[in-house]
């Protein structure tokens, strides 16, 4: 039984056994299986979790790329947004600006033209009050003095402020003409011009021609089409004033038009170059200055083909609008004296200029010594623009103004240049001594008969005695009337015809002066010494040097009657302390104070040209140097040959 039950019990626990085997094989397959499974289970898991992951991933990367693209547009947009504000805020700022600016520029305007109307009625309103303030004086002037019934103020301009005012205002001459061309007022063209400054044969032969046959619609087509120089188109009523005054023509499409053609139809015609009258000379060129201001500058500019040569034109005279025209070498006058000379012409008033010598007097000028030289030779005007200096044109004038200038100037002729240097320096020797003996002779006559008897030689003594016994007057009474009867028949025999004249001076001086020595009124040495000394100061080479040699004689008189010797010795320390102070142009006018060794070959000495190698420093020119080249030959004797 034992074996039974252990049978049975191995038999169970074989099958325990086996069922645990089972069992455990069971739950190892299924903890395989499972774990199968947990491991599909995970690897499923896993999978799924890369693809939710990669799912996620997409959808995150396409959300983003979505969420980048939205963004950018929206930036894009923003941007867009933002560029269109701003553009719209900027062009809104630069509106605002430009409004701001038309505003600022309006009010400106606005301000400026209440300002100037403003100004304009506070000016009539003081020149009203200063009218009436003039007025007021002369008023009481004339309360105060009855028999002042002058009036003293400056006359006014009239004004024209347009071109119709202005033809109202020219057509009150007898001499303006203003016409249409044509009967139908609707065409053009009308034309003004004075007819007594017009050249005939302009007008028909070249104006009236191109305007009756043509019909332009604009002025330019007018300007193109007329055949005649120096046309100008403009609006400007002040130079329209000033050059239908010198001559010229008004051309209007339309009568209230305000812009006009003019055209130059003024007469030119001028007398032609001749002999100059008051400088003659017998070698040398016959070529003297004309009333033409361009023929004269032309004269100059033949001699002197450079282009250093300037000229400026000024405007001179309130009421005469004389041309005046500086010349000067650019490289060899002083450039300060052309400056100042500029400056005072520009600052000059006066109402009319008719000759050159009104310049020298305007600028100051009191003495009777010329500060300028008045010269009527192209040559004397284009050595001294070689020689630094500065000349003046004077419109209407035959004389030509030089500066600056010193007395020895005035000694000088063109003819010293056209001879020989010994007969050149024999020439201003003489002229030097003329003068003198023309300023002195006849007070040294009155001085030695009134106080120094001692002086005259015994024989000399007795033939004044004798040609005095019968003249009843001092000697200062027959010396100043022998003199004002030489001016007298010099200023006679200058202001009648030339042939009258001439025979006048000859016939009046003969007869008047035999007339008065047989008279007892004079003696025949005192004639003799007048008569010298009225020659002798016709010997200058400039007329206005002559004058004031001549007017210097009467003080020398009066010096020589109330102390002799003594008296003529103060006059030309006077006379010499006179000429030292003078200046012309800023520059020494004696010519031995300062000394200037430079000019010492060209002065009382005429030197050869070729040894004239310096200009005069007394113009001060930039350079003193001048061009010179000498050639010289070598002498053939009969022994060299």
């Amino acid at each position: 039984m034992f074996f039974k039950w252990f049978r049975k019990k191995k038999h169970n626990n074989a099958q325990a056994e086996k069922s645990n085997t089972s069992t455990k094989k069971e739950q190892n397959e299924q903890t395989k299986s499972n774990q199968v499974a947990q491991t599909k289970q995970q690897t499923n898991q896993q999978t799924n979790q890369q693809q939710a992951q990669s799912n996620k991933q997409q959808t995150n990367q396409q959300q983003t790329q979505s969420n980048k693209q939205q963004t950018n547009q929206q930036q894009a947009q923003a941007n867009k947004q933002q560029t269109n504000q701003q553009q719209a805020q900027s062009n809104k700022q630069q509106a605002n600006q430009q409004q701001a600016q038309a505003n600022k520029q309006q009010t400106n305007q606005q301000q400026a033209q209440s300002n100037k109307q403003q100004a304009n009625q506070q000016q009539a309103q003081a020149n009203k009050q200063q009218t009436n303030q003039q007025q007021a004086a002369t008023n009481q002037q004339s309360k105060q003095s009855q028999n002042s019934i002058f009036d003293f103020s400056k006359p006014e301009h009239e004004t024209a402020y347009s071109l119709q005012e202005l033809i109202q205002k020219l057509q009150e001459s007898s001499d303006f003409v203003h016409y249409h061309t044509s009967e139908d007022p609707a065409k053009p063209y009308w034309i003004s011009y004075f007819r007594t400054s017009m050249d005939g044969m302009r007008l028909q032969n070249y104006l009236m021609p191109a305007l009756l046959h043509h019909t332009a619609p604009t002025l330019e087509e007018i300007k193109a089409m007329v055949p005649i120089s120096g046309l100008i188109i403009t609006s400007d009523v002040k130079k329209i004033e000033e050059m239908v005054l010198k001559g010229h023509a008004i051309i209007q499409l339309h009568e209230h038009d305000t812009e006009c053609l003019l055209a130059n139809i003024a007469i030119e015609k001028y007398r032609l170059p001749t002999i100059p009258l008051n400088e003659s000379t017998v070698i040398g060129p016959q070529e003297g200055f004309v009333e033409d201001i361009d023929t004269n500058i032309n004269l100059v500019r033949k001699r002197l083909p450079v282009l250093e040569l300037k000229t400026k034109e000024l405007l001179i005279g309130e009421l005469s609008k004389t041309k005046v025209v500086i010349m000067y070498l650019n490289n060899i006058a002083e450039k300060e004296n052309a400056t100042y000379l500029e400056n005072a012409l520009n600052t000059m008033q006066y109402e009319q200029i008719n000759d050159s010598y009104y310049i020298p007097q305007l600028m100051g000028n009191t003495s009777i010594f010329p500060t300028f030289i008045n010269t009527e030779r192209a040559d004397r005007v284009s050595n001294g623009l070689i020689d630094g200096k500065i000349a003046i044109f004077v419109d209407g004038s035959p004389n030509v103004l030089l500066s600056p200038v010193s007395l020895l100037d005035f000694f000088i002729s063109p003819e010293d240049y056209s001879v020989s240097w010994f007969y050149a320096t024999f020439s201003r020797l003489l002229r030097f001594i003329a003068v003198t003996f023309s300023i002195c002779a006849t007070p040294l006559y009155v001085a030695v008969l009134s106080y120094h008897y001692e002086l005259i030689p015994s024989d000399l003594l007795e033939t004044l005695i004798l040609s005095r016994a019968q003249v009843p007057f001092p000697p200062i009474i027959e010396a100043i009337f022998l003199e004002l009867a030489i001016d007298l028949l010099r200023e006679a025999g200058a202001r009648l015809p030339v042939k009258v004249g001439q025979t006048l001076g000859i016939v009046g001086g003969i007869v008047i002066g035999q007339a008065s020595v047989q008279a007892g009124l004079t003696s025949n040495i005192l004639l003799i010494i007048v008569a010298l000394s009225a020659l002798a100061s016709f010997i200058t080479p400039i007329y206005q040097m002559g004058n004031a040699v001549r007017l210097l004689r009467f003080p020398f008189l009066i010096l020589a009657e109330l102390w002799g010797l003594l008296g003529i010795s103060l006059g030309f320390i006077f006379l010499l302390t006179r000429l030292f102070r003078l200046s012309s142009l800023r520059k020494p006018y004696g010519f031995v104070y300062p000394f200037r060794k430079q000019s010492t070959k060209d002065s009382f000495v005429r030197m050869p040209l070729s040894k004239i190698d310096q200009r005069g420093v007394q113009a001060r020119p930039q350079h003193a140097g001048r061009y010179i080249k000498e050639v010289f030959q070598k002498r053939m004797t009969d022994f060299d040959e």
